[in-house]
């Protein structure tokens, strides 16, 4: 059975569509175990100065799970069952190591249109794909 990471933006709902319209054409092909992620910025240490560190990992995570209701109701409006997840961290590095960690062969992106941080940086997809190297042990699909 494949695993899939899906990682999520709520900033750009039209990628998380793209996204879940992809994992549902994936599982009716083949099983397929999906894990929704979602990469919360990790909070300046201005910020956190003002909350205690367990209450400000609540709240992100907290955050986190609110953002990834609209992939997890366009799924289930799908019949495609999922897991989630929230971390904290920097977000192609984080989702790698999740991807990795949760033992997936496929990321799935959804598809946009490129920012202009996107195109001076390398989508998020790109700058994943550029982590994993040639090693060839994740596919990624997507923009």
């Amino acid at each position: 059975m494949r695993r899939i990471l899906v990682p999520i933006d709520p900033t750009e709902p039209a990628r998380t569509r793209s996204a879940v319209e992809q994992v549902v054409r994936i599982c009716r092909q083949e099983p397929a175990a999906i894990r929704l992620l979602r990469v919360q910025p990790a909070v300046s240490g201005h910020v956190a100065m003002f909350f205690d560190p367990h209450e400000l990992r609540e709240l992100q995570h907290s955050a986190g799970a609110e953002e990834l209701q609209l992939a997890r109701n366009l799924l289930a409006l799908s019949g495609v069952s999922c897991t989630s997840t929230v971390v904290i961290g920097r977000s192609a590095e984080s989702i790698v190591s999740a991807a990795r960690d949760f033992g997936c062969d496929r990321i799935v992106f959804g598809r946009s249109e490129p920012g202009l941080a996107g195109r001076i940086f390398g989508s998020l997809a790109q700058q994943v794909r550029q982590l994993l190297g040639a090693s060839g042990d994740l596919q990624v699909i997507g923009s």
